[in-house]
């Protein structure tokens, strides 16, 4: 387990990607990245796990933000 947390959108930038690039890799829209980087939605776990693919991060790095 990591140490420290990082949140959706440190993750997404560390990757050296937009959030139009996510939204593409998971077929979801840049809405709906918007929205779980700002913690208005919580992604499903399925979601989460692919959003950690994606982005090439490890789920026990990345923090969710609260509703």
């Amino acid at each position: 387990m990591n140490k420290y947390k990082i949140s959706m959108a440190a993750a997404r930038v560390n990757a050296k990607m937009t959030q139009d690039d996510v939204a593409k890799e998971m077929n979801v829209t840049k809405q709906t990245i918007v929205n779980w980087e700002n913690g208005k939605v919580i992604p499903k776990p399925a979601q989460f796990k692919m959003f950690c693919m994606v982005v090439k991060a490890p789920e026990d790095a990345i923090f969710l933000p609260r509703t």
